[in-house]
């Protein structure tokens, strides 16, 4: 998301609005576009998103689930084409598209990925994330996974919320979360050139960073091989993520080299003033 009430004016700059996007992107570098999983949006919302990104901006689109959850990745050529029509306004900050399967595509579909994957267009990079448990319960089936997507350039998809299930679970956003995200183990490989770590927190701020400290090892290493590692940072009621993705930016920046400063927050402003 963009958006949040609880954003402007604290952790964003104060708009709302056909202006959101634009407050987003002055105090991050990516977002994850998960409105496509819905439904793809108009022409022109595309073209207003693309005009109020700098060039450097990066979304990960979802691909419709259209396409990966009722169609299984099979005779998707027409909605993968529609899918980049409607969305070439932003082809240029499109890094990765993020492939995500349902719990039910499992070993035995991995011929279907690695066509879809050879035959889908070759204008972005692609990261896919699976969630059948068997990908991760049985090291053979896994290694299969990896080798495929090593084999054709596609990054696997981290998916680390070891913090949601750590609890608490109170809030009804917590319990949302705990009954809904998947309770998987964490592998941090990288199978190409652009990981994707999608981290799910918990809602007191201060909990957060013990969870994610390998994490800053890892990314800081990824750097150092030369690769383009993005972080996604959430948490039950997403009311503090924007400050905690800066936080996280901040805590790899102090142990890895070239890592450029982000432009001061709303509440850093404040800080400083007073």
């Amino acid at each position: 998301m963009w958006t949040h009430p609880a954003w402007p004016g604290r952790s964003l700059s104060r708009v709302r609005g056909r202006n959101a996007l634009a407050s987003y992107a002055a105090a991050l570098p990516a977002v994850e576009g998960n409105t496509t999983f819905y439904g793809l949006p108009t022409p022109e919302n595309a073209q207003r998103w693309a005009e109020s990104t700098p060039d450097d901006f990066r979304f990960m689109f979802k691909l419709p689930r259209t396409i990966t959850h009722q169609r299984k990745l099979r005779n998707t050529e027409e909605l993968v084409a529609e899918f980049f029509d409607v969305l070439e306004p932003c082809l240029s900050r499109m890094s990765p598209v993020l492939v995500q399967l349902p719990s039910a595509f499992g070993p035995e579909s991995l011929d279907v990925l690695e066509s879809f994957l050879r035959e889908a267009p070759d204008v972005v990079r692609y990261a896919v994330e699976v969630r059948h448990p068997s990908f991760f319960e049985d090291r053979d089936r896994e290694r299969r996974l990896n080798d495929l997507l090593f084999s054709v350039g596609v990054d696997r998809v981290m998916f680390d919320a070891r913090a949601v299930f750590a609890g608490p679970c109170i809030t009804a956003a917590e319990r949302e979360a705990f009954s809904n995200k998947p309770n998987l183990p964490v592998r941090a490989v990288s199978t190409a050139d652009s990981p994707v770590v999608r981290f799910i927190g918990q809602s007191a701020p201060e909990a957060n960073p013990p969870f994610w400290q390998p994490w800053v090892g890892t990314v800081s290493r990824w750097l150092a091989e030369g690769k383009s590692p993005t972080v996604f940072i959430h948490t039950p009621d997403n009311s503090d993520a924007v400050d905690l993705a800066r936080k996280f930016h901040e805590e790899v920046r102090a142990v890895a080299e070239g890592v450029e400063p982000l432009a001061p927050s709303p509440r850093e402003v404040a800080q400083k003033l007073f």
